[in-house]
Order: structure tokens, then sequence, then C-alpha cells
């Protein structure tokens, strides 16, 4: 086994991430949204050793783009909360990391420290969490309480514009993270005493306020959540320019890139160091995991997935569009592309199905076992957290006495 294995993770969306894929033969729409699909994908995933499942959520129905909604009845439209459909797989699972989005421009950080610390309890210390800001202004009209800007088809194309027409939702969102890291720590590890021959539940001292001033929030806590396993759930966020490279490198454990070659994956990764420099984080004491995402189609003959990928185009009426790179290939093909832009410094990949389960079965059955034989990937979980499995230090309490 290589000293530097890859760790692999999956995101979870509806059918697949094609907008056609519940149109697929293998599909299952009808089941869609009930919780024994979920469970059965996340069997699956666990099954093929996979590092942590990313779940997507948002505010409204999804969209044929980000930025604004369609009237299109064509496609899937509809999702469930992602925290919850996390929490309800926790106990089905026992290894697997589960991460789910959370929209942080109408959710209070309290609430969302609360919601992910308990996931963290549930899982016993596999929850992690990616916030994620609201890039519709049609989601605000939901909650009536504020405007947020309207993107435009032109700012849609270009991920430096959306990132300056978006830049205070990302300093809010900042300011989210940093209260809710804030909550997390505010009981200590054992401010529960649970005596009852004195009568003493909890240690009031080793409660704290946090007494949190910034320029979006104030809060005081303390969290009504005990500390969770981890401490400090894993924090994870997608990021495509360089607002949101300065957001990761100053609150975040992961971060997921979109690159569309190895040149890409060589510049995207300055620019994250750079943003990490300009933060000044030390990532010996708080590294940063780079990942890049890729949606993939897989297909053990050559050319099957190409096929099956223009069959799909053609039942939604135009070729599929991402954020990042689209790969059709066999999974031997998928091996050597990772393994080669895993020199440019990344230190995993989350893969994004095209098609559900098809995709996914491809990657536990056929991926993961090609990166075994080449001695690039675990063929056995550790008993750890996620923060150990991804090589994060355990947290040390903020608030807490120092020794």
């Amino acid at each position: 086994m290589s000293d530097r294995t890859l760790h692999l993770a999956v995101a979870l969306v509806d059918a697949g991430w094609h907008p056609a894929a519940w149109r697929a033969p293998d599909a299952r729409p009808d089941a869609l949204f009930t919780p024994g699909y979920w469970a059965e994908l996340a069997a699956e995933a666990e099954r093929g050793l996979i590092d942590f499942l990313t779940f997507e959520d948002s505010l409204g129905p999804q969209s044929a783009v980000p930025h604004r909604p369609d009237d299109r009845t064509d496609q899937v439209r509809g999702s469930m909360d992602a925290v919850l459909l996390a929490a309800h797989l926790a106990p089905l699972t026992t290894h697997i990391g589960l991460v789910p989005t959370v929209n942080v421009t109408h959710t209070e950080p309290f609430h969302v420290s609360v919601g992910i610390a308990t996931l963290d309890h549930a899982a016993k210390g596999r929850a992690g969490w990616r916030p994620q800001i609201a890039s519709r202004a049609a989601d605000a009209a939901h909650f009536g309480r504020r405007t947020t800007p309207q993107l435009t088809d032109e700012d849609a194309r270009e991920p430096e514009l959306i990132a300056k027409r978006l830049r205070p939702l990302f300093a809010e969102a900042t300011e989210v993270v940093e209260v809710t890291r804030r909550l997390w720590d505010s009981w200590e590890d054992d401010a529960e005493i649970r005596d009852t021959a004195t009568g003493r539940y909890i240690d009031g001292g080793k409660l704290h306020h946090i007494d949190f001033e910034g320029a979006y929030f104030s809060v005081k806590g303390p969290s009504i959540t005990p500390r969770s396993p981890q401490g400090q759930p894993v924090v994870a966020s997608l990021a495509h320019a360089s607002t949101p490279y300065e957001f990761a490198a100053r609150g975040c454990d992961v971060v997921f890139v979109t690159p569309r070659d190895r040149a890409g994956s060589e510049r995207i990764l300055a620019e994250v160091d750079a943003a990490v420099e300009r933060e000044g984080r030390d990532e010996r004491a708080r590294p940063l995991r780079r990942f890049a995402d890729l949606v993939v189609f897989l297909d053990d003959e050559p050319g099957a997935a190409a096929r099956r990928k223009e069959h799909l185009d053609a039942l939604d009426g135009a070729a599929l569009t991402s954020d990042t790179v689209i790969f059709t290939g066999t999974p031997g093909e998928l091996a050597d592309l990772l393994l080669d832009w895993r020199t440019t410094g990344l230190d995993g990949y989350r893969l994004r199905p095209g098609a559900l389960p098809h995709d996914l079965i491809a990657i536990t059955r056929r991926l993961v076992p090609e990166l075994r034989r080449r001695g690039a990937f675990r063929g056995a979980y550790d008993t750890g957290t996620l923060r150990a499995r991804l090589g994060l230090p355990a947290p040390r309490n903020r608030y807490a006495a120092k020794d």
C-alpha cells in the first residue's frame, strides 16, 4: 500500500448528476423520496470503502441553471432536507462519513451548530458540513427578511464575476462558520458529570458563553448540544474562484475544486495555496485537504459510457454541462487520470455519479478495486473519526483551561 493513498468521496443527488438520469433504464424515480433509496446508496458506498458522502440541498426546486428558477417539468424537481437525510443514514451506516449541505444565507448559525453537532453524535464521529451561500435571489422570497443579488446569465458564465457579486454573502458565511465552530467549543469535553449520588449533571464552569460580536451576527451562547465526538465536525466547501478559495482558507477543513485538466489542477491549487498564505493559515496545525470534483460515467466496455451519456443528452434535449470536468470512460482510464492528477498536490477526489445507481456501483465495484490493485486505496476502513481518516488533528477546545 502506498504511503499516500487517495481519499474518495461521492456526491449524491437525486437520480444522478445528469438531469435525465431519472429516465435511465435502471433508475428508480419512484423511490427518490423514500428513505430506503438513500439507505441503499449509502450501503453501496460504504461497501466500496468511500471516505464520505455529500448530500446536496437547496432552498428552492432544482433548475437547469444554478442562478435562477425555471419552469421545466421534464427534470427531477424537489428534494429532502440534507441534514435530516444524513441523520437518518447515521445509524444505518458504520464507517462512512456523512456531509450534508446547509444553506447559510438564510439559516442562523446557532441552528447550524446544533444540527451538525447532533448529526455527529448520531454518527459517532462521522459528520461533516458543507456551508453554501444562496446564489439565487429567488430563494430570499421564501423567507421575506432580506434580498440577495440577482445574478445574470453573463455573471453565470464567469466564476470570478459570480464571486465578486456574491462577496458580501461569502463574508457573512465566514462569520457563520466561525460562530458555529465557537458554539461547538462552548461545551468542554467533560462538561457532563451525570453523578446521580451528588445530583450534579453538568459542571457549569465548563459551559461557556461565546459572546461573539461580528458584522453580521451577535451570538451569546452556549450551545444546547454537548460537545460532539469529533469536537469540530469536518467543514467542507466547494470553490470555483478567488473569493471561495479565501473562504475555504479561512475556516474549512476540505475544499472541493473544479479543474478540467491536469494543468487546471496545478493552476487552481496554486491559487488555493496563495489564499492560504494570504490568510496566514498554518497548515501544519490546520491542514486544508484539497479534493477535485469530477462528474463520472463509467462502463467496462470502451465507448459505452460515452454512448450512455449521449443517450441521456438526447433525452434531455441538450448536452450535459457542468462546473467541472465530465469524464466518460472505463474504470481503468479513470484510475489513470486520478493518479496522474494526484501528483499536482490533490489529496483526493469527490466523484459525482452521472446516473444512479449505475455509476456509483461502477465506482465501488470497479474503480475502487482497480485503485487498490495499484496500491492507491485502502483495503479496509480504520476505526477512527472522519477527521482522523482525513488526517485532520483533533481540535483543542478554545475555551478549555490551558494546561
